[in-house]
């Protein structure tokens, strides 16, 4: 496992490194202070590291949400978490508000109260049908992820014609309007729900054999639920707030994960906040280099690699 974390960080730090140098060609070289410089240092760079942050809490976030559901198809996505920031970003855009609280841009705060509205609703759905069993907290999300879902195209309906452009633009998941501060307004989100998540890692590994087996571990599992929820909420919050929804990379990097590197969450969690990362900044990569003079959303190359995954694993699940 440490020679597996080994090579995954040293596979990081090259597409860290390398993958600002991909796309329309840059010449530093002939002239590094000039247009090529300025486009090198202040877009490629800080959008490969909004890639990575971005992939990374999309992809952890997934793979806790997993284990507690026992569920390889469970997501932030598909539980509501994002639906609901989504929402709330949404409402944003089209009152036009703007301000920010402690350096904390507003946009950002919105999208954590659609979230914690969401995981709110959620956990009274679960109780209201008998209980936060497992198969209740799914169910709920599902319901308030396409709730969440239709009340955002209502907004887009009534929006006037610049707000519904930016929206429409803004739910296909892009990191064209990436810079660094972007990137410092998703960092203390991924910081800090990545420190909540390791905090539990040996609680996920009980949780995804099962609720009993971790109550009889000494888990109180209502407590570690609803911090695990808190910490994906606000991971999803700062990446919907900058990126907007970008989906299947919390479904298909920790399945890719858990195939090549077992299913022990002390070292899994780490292997897939790096893997994620990776991944989404080479498919940002992709997007950026495929059209030129525009940018291809990157929630687009996300969505066509992963609805085939996605069917692949259903048809799997079926089989079994």
């Amino acid at each position: 496992m440490k020679r597996h974390l080994l090579i995954l960080i040293a596979c990081s730090v090259l597409t860290l490194l390398g993958a600002p140098f991909l796309g329309e060609s840059l010449i530093l070289g002939a002239d590094p202070a000039g247009l090529d410089g300025l486009v090198f240092w202040e877009v490629r760079v800080p959008r490969v590291l909004l890639a990575f942050l971005c992939g990374a809490a999309l992809a952890l976030g997934g793979l806790v949400f997993q284990a507690m559901f026992r569920n390889s198809l469970a997501t932030p996505y598909t539980l509501g978490v994002a639906s609901g920031s989504t929402f709330s970003v949404a409402l944003w855009i089209n009152f036009g508000l703007s301000f920010s609280v402690l350096g904390i841009t507003g946009v950002s705060l919105a999208a954590l109260v659609g979230a914690l509205l969401s995981v709110t609703l959620v956990y009274n759905l679960a109780r209201f049908s008998g209980g936060l069993a497992t198969v209740s907290l799914l169910l709920g999300g599902v319901i308030l992820s396409f709730f969440f879902s239709s009340l955002t195209m209502l907004v887009q309906y009534f929006a006037d014609a610049g707000s519904m452009f930016k929206m429409m633009r803004w739910t296909m998941g892009s990191l064209g309007q990436a810079d660094m501060d972007a990137v410092l307004q998703v960092l203390p989100f991924v910081v800090s729900g990545v420190l909540l998540i390791v905090q539990y890692r040996r609680e996920l590994d009980l949780l995804s054999i099962g609720d009993e087996l971790a109550m009889s571990r000494g888990v109180e599992v209502k407590k570690v639920r609803r911090m695990l929820f808190f910490a994906v909420s606000m991971m999803m919050a700062g990446v919907v707030s900058v990126c907007g929804p970008i989906g299947f990379v919390g479904i298909m990097v920790p399945h890719f994960c858990r195939m090549l590197f077992g299913v022990v969450h002390r070292e899994l969690v780490w292997m897939t906040f790096l893997l994620g990362g990776i991944f989404l900044v080479w498919c940002d990569t992709l997007a950026r280099s495929v059209t030129i003079g525009a940018d291809l959303p990157v929630g687009i190359i996300t969505s066509l690699i992963g609805g085939p995954f996605f069917l692949i694993v259903l048809l799997r699940r079926a089989r079994v």
